[in-house]
């Protein structure tokens, strides 16, 4: 929207959100939606094959691998003490804890919020309440195209936009096993937790084993955590008995 069609920020970024929000109901509703009451497994695999669906048409659209974003904050650096730091970095840390707040209090008080932590709690007694599944269910696949663009125009701000964008999702899942699937302070957490796992094992480890090892830690943290601690750091411990 801003190199090809030349548009500003304040067109170019809502017309990402709401592309964001057709392309999640799209999803949910032709693909998702008949899998409802199916095993997981199945919601894994169809996602992970639109995931690769949609990046072999975004490579067929734009060939090249990398490009540049038009910058979208200051480019002037801080002086915190004897740290330098890009001011797009602390834009992004705001923004980011702005969004997180956003959707903590649309989750703890808004009704779509509440209805749809009681569909991922039990999804059979939402349906006895009489809450519509499917409607919870496609609102949350917009709603997570929404953050997802929100992040992907973040991320792209710093190094640019590339087809391994589709990669940083893949941490993201590290961060939510680390910190907790229903936790939201837990992913808050985590982000900085694996980040420095990432940097100081990546400079430490990169000497005695391979260039790429930093790539790899966030993944041996999800089977360190799964094997120690399943439910993560402040994830909520269920324990059925039957």
């Amino acid at each position: 929207m801003m190199v090809q069609l030349h548009l500003p920020p304040y067109i170019a970024l809502p017309i990402v959100v709401i592309f964001a929000l057709c392309l999640g109901w799209t999803i949910e509703r032709f693909a998702l939606r008949p899998l409802i009451a199916q095993p997981i497994l199945s919601l894994i695999a169809v996602t992970l094959g639109i995931g690769y669906f949609i990046e072999g048409i975004i490579t067929f659209i734009w060939p090249w691998s990398v490009d540049a974003l038009p910058s979208l904050f200051p480019e002037e650096v801080v002086h915190i003490g004897p740290a330098v730091i890009s001011q797009e970095y602390l834009w992004v840390i705001g923004i980011c804890l702005l969004v997180f707040i956003l959707l903590t209090l649309f989750f703890r008080f808004h009704k779509m919020g509440v209805a749809m932590r009681a569909t991922a709690d039990d999804q059979m007694a939402v349906q006895a309440c009489g809450i519509p599944v499917t409607r919870v269910f496609s609102t949350s696949w917009m709603l997570a195209c929404v953050v997802a663009a929100i992040g992907g125009v973040l991320i792209s701000s710093i190094g640019g936009i590339s087809h391994g964008l589709v990669d940083t999702g893949l941490k993201a899942f590290s961060v939510v096993i680390l910190g907790g699937l229903d936790s939201f302070a837990g992913a808050l957490v985590a982000g900085p937790i694996i980040g420095l796992l990432e940097s100081v094992g990546g400079g430490y480890l990169q000497s005695y084993t391979w260039g790429g090892v930093r790539d790899v830690i966030p993944f041996i943290v999800i089977i360190i955590v799964m094997v120690i601690k399943p439910f993560g750091l402040f994830g909520e411990k269920r324990i059925e008995r039957i």
